[in-house]
């Protein structure tokens, strides 16, 4: 990079090359003079020296010139001619440009700049398949609405559509692999203890972390006195209804974690019960149990198998004699009554109701004198 940049900085910048003594060698030391050129100012070669040579120099490198001896104003001349010829060689050059092209394009590359807004008739205006794309030229107003655009329930229709085709496209070509992962059921091994999960199907809720554990000490391989124990060591975790002992963890960060606690503490109870003390002054406590009345059906009730073939006896007893009556006509079929009558009034004869006769109208006339009127049918 130290190589680069000073190439760079030979380049840009014309300079003209002086000669000092230091330990027996000559260093070339540049002076800058004009910008962007990369010859000095020296004249050709088969310019007459020293004086043409004396004067294309400036005026410091003219005087440091002077101070030299004759054989090494010779030998500077040599020097600069030489080093000319090599700076206007093609090959330089060439080399010479193309690092100042790569040098120019990294610091056009890293210089932040800011871009001129297009017009709005050179707004890029994407088609229908590269909308809701952030466009970075178009970072100004809004483009005059053309009426080639679709509305906001059209564009929402749209994304409902390619949000089906993508789980088409899922369960055509990627849910027909799974049946390479099927395996054969096989029922659950019986394990004394249970334990409950509750999932809010990706929501995150604080009773998500909640794990219920529970067994029955009868399923534990315990002695009876051992049993005993574990029920007066869970306290009020043990329901006697229904034989089951039932504990809860949340204190965890992770469901993996609190059943692993639950675990690891069934474990210190069964080893409570079988090492530690039995506790046998103690008495059971269940006052924490809200016992509930279990109503039982009476004996007496219940039906046997002499009652209930006495009962069916009975059943089909009654529905014979209900068949007989029917038979016999001893049963009166509502519908068949009605039918019956309908027909009868059918057959009646019907009475001609009398008609009345009426006059026909007839002009009123006047009697009587003036002022008396007597209207006369």
């Amino acid at each position: 990079m130290a190589s680069t940049m000073h190439t760079l900085w030979l380049t840009v910048q014309r300079s003209t090359y002086r000669i000092a003594p230091q330990s027996g060698r000559y260093l070339l030391q540049p002076t800058l003079a004009f910008p962007f050129s990369t010859t000095t100012r020296c004249k050709a070669p088969d310019a007459p020296a020293p004086y043409s040579f004396r004067e294309s120099l400036d005026s410091s490198t003219r005087a440091f010139y002077d101070s030299l001896s004759p054989e090494d104003r010779i030998s500077y001349e040599q020097d600069a001619i030489k080093l000319d010829e090599y700076m206007t060689s093609p090959a330089v050059e060439a080399r010479l440009n193309a690092e100042v092209s790569e040098a120019a394009y990294d610091v056009f590359r890293q210089t932040p700049r800011e871009r001129p807004l297009p017009d709005d008739d050179e707004k890029f205006k994407p088609g229908l398949m590269a909308m809701g794309e952030i466009n970075e030229m178009d970072s100004g107003d809004d483009e005059v609405f053309d009426g080639d655009d679709m509305s906001s329930i059209a564009h929402g229709e749209l994304e409902q559509h390619r949000e089906l085709r993508a789980y088409a496209r899922i369960a055509a070509w990627e849910m027909p692999l799974l049946s390479k992962l099927a395996k054969p059921f096989e029922p659950p091994t019986t394990t004394p203890l249970r334990f409950r999960y509750t999932d809010y199907f990706g929501e995150t809720h604080p009773a998500r972390l909640k794990i219920v554990c529970e067994f029955s000490p009868m399923d534990l391989p315990l002695t009876p006195a051992q049993r005993l124990t574990l029920i007066k060591l869970v306290g009020v975790r043990y329901d006697p209804q229904r034989d089951l002992v039932r504990m809860s963890c949340e204190m965890f960060e992770t469901q993996a974690q609190n059943k692993r606690y639950l675990g690891d503490l069934v474990d210190t109870l069964i080893k409570e019960a079988k090492e530690g003390e039995g506790f046998e002054d103690v008495g059971v406590d269940f006052r924490h149990v809200k016992w509930k009345d279990r109503k039982e059906f009476p004996e007496g009730w219940k039906l046997s198998g002499g009652k209930r073939k006495a009962l069916e006896e009975r059943r089909e007893e009654r529905e014979r004699k209900e068949r007989e009556r029917v038979a016999t006509g001893q049963v009166v079929h509502g519908v068949s009554v009605i039918e019956a009558a309908m027909r009868a009034a059918r057959v009646e004869e019907r009475v001609e109701l009398p008609v009345r006769k009426t006059l026909p109208a007839r002009m009123e006339r006047t009697v009587g004198g003036k002022g008396r009127q007597k209207a006369v049918r």
